[in-house]
């Protein structure tokens, strides 16, 4: 795969820290048009089922920016509900535990197919394109391609805690399910721990064709601002390939 590698901006902890004090402050909306600005792709943004900070309400205020929104989701019939009704440009299915601070690891695909495939199932008769978060193993991508997923997205976040000759091992495991499923025509994404300084050797894989990010930015945006952040993101990003 060719071409500009896209970038999806996470907002949820925009909302994280609206929600710390409840009320409108920092509106998630304006982060999104913000992103927007800075050259973002898409915005991403997940949906839990404590609404632990993306809120139904946000979600039907960032249906109506010109930017595809990718929602991410666990494979819940309410959340395909809330799908079914919004019509986002794309859903992720993802893994959530309550107890969790942020996704902890990938979907078994391999383990939930039965679960999984009616889900993949209604969202693509909707015309949302669906996405299922994995590990970068091949036994997750085998699965992804038995239940006809046309995207997936894979967590990185183990290469982004890695470092050294550990790091460069997972990197090259992330390239390699990235060329697997590429070749079987799935569109591998990556996402979850990215930086400025750990961007660009995920960037520069030749088949990946989006990253999310979204933590790391709003991080940086309480000494930069959002756009900033986005912008040297893009930067490197562009650089990379």
């Amino acid at each position: 795969m060719t071409g500009r590698l896209r970038l999806g901006v996470n907002i949820d902890h925009v909302a994280t820290i609206r929600n710390a004090r409840g009320g409108a402050h920092p509106d998630p909306l304006r982060a999104a048009l913000a992103a927007a600005a800075a050259g973002a792709d898409g915005i991403t943004a997940h949906l839990r089922e404590d609404r632990r900070h993306i809120t139904d309400r946000d979600i039907d205020r960032l249906m109506e920016i010109d930017l595809p929104l990718n929602l991410e989701m666990a494979a819940t019939e309410e959340m395909l509900a809330i799908a079914l009704a919004h019509r986002p440009h794309a859903v992720c299915l993802v893994p959530e535990k309550r107890e969790e601070r942020t996704t902890e690891g990938g979907l078994d695909a391999a383990r939930q197919h039965n679960h999984l495939a009616p889900y993949l199932r209604e969202l693509e008769r909707a015309g949302i394109r669906a996405s299922l978060f994995i590990e970068p193993s091949e036994r997750q991508v085998e699965a992804a391609l038995r239940l006809k997923a046309p995207v997936v997205e894979f967590h990185v976040g183990r290469y982004a805690h890695l470092e050294g000759d550990e790091q460069v091992i997972e990197l090259k495991r992330i390239a390699d399910m990235a060329a697997l499923a590429a070749k079987n025509g799935i569109e591998p994404h990556a996402g979850h721990g990215l930086t400025f300084d750990n961007v660009a050797p995920i960037a520069a894989i030749p088949q990946l064709a989006e990253l999310n990010i979204g933590h790391f930015l709003v991080g940086e945006a309480i000494f930069t601002g959002l756009e900033a952040s986005v912008r040297r993101m893009r930067t490197l990003m562009d650089a990379a390939r």
